[in-house]
């Protein structure tokens, strides 16, 4: 897990299937003004992913255990792709309000009819040392991918169940991305009661590495309008 800042507002970062290292710039952003809390998903970076921990319902409870841990109150979770999926479905199931704001970020996680999941393929062969070309899962992180998500990669009963977020959502997302689409996003947010959709031109899916400027700058309004 990776902290970063002292600042009395905390922030939980789930990073997607790229790992760890494609979340950095967020939170480097963040950290002057956070308490930032990075964990790796089990599975990840070489980490072992416990036989217990086979679905996206089970990392959440681990994440919203971490929280009591540390005892982090009016928490921001942000999650990006599959992060995403983990990062709602920690506040779906967030019993003791710790949660107070939500960011998605080309996120996964609900079935949306008529809006398909494209998931890019993995490297062709384990590189060394589990590395895989810039950007791209490793071998490792996919079947750990697909372990916590399941063949479907989505969850068919969550988008009814988005209706009870209270909290303030954004959700960003990439004009390119081609592995969940614009319409996919606008899907995602207009489910919740109290969601912003905010498009970013000129990025795919990942926007914090393709247009980081223009991210930090919606992510930036929303973190200080929507308290």
């Amino acid at each position: 897990m990776r902290e970063a800042g002292t600042g009395s507002s905390p922030v939980l970062v789930l990073h997607g299937g790229p790992g760890p290292a494609s979340i950095n710039p967020l939170i480097d952003h963040l950290a002057p003004d956070h308490r930032m809390v990075a964990p790796t998903h089990p599975g990840w970076e070489g980490t072992m992913r416990p036989d217990d921990l086979d679905s996206v319902s089970a990392l959440a409870a681990s994440y919203l255990d971490l929280l009591g841990h540390l005892g982090l109150n009016d928490v921001t979770v942000i999650g990006t792709s599959f992060g995403g999926w983990v990062a709602t479905q920690t506040v779906l199931d967030d019993r003791e309000g710790r949660i107070s704001r939500l960011v998605l970020m080309d996120a996964i996680g609900p079935a949306i009819p008529g809006r398909q999941i494209t998931v890019p393929a993995g490297p062709p062969a384990p590189a060394a040392a589990g590395q895989a070309p810039q950007g791209a899962p490793s071998a490792q992180s996919m079947a750990a991918l697909r372990a916590y998500a399941g063949p479907a990669m989505a969850d068919p009963g969550m988008l009814p169940r988005l209706s009870t977020v209270t909290c303030p959502v954004l959700v960003i997302w990439g004009t390119d991305d081609t592995v969940v689409t614009p319409d996919f996003g606008r899907a995602y947010a207009a489910a919740f009661p109290h969601a912003r959709f905010e498009l970013i031109p000129g990025a795919g899916h990942l926007p914090i590495r393709e247009q980081p400027e223009t991210v930090f700058a919606r992510l930036d309004a929303f973190l200080t309008t929507s308290h």
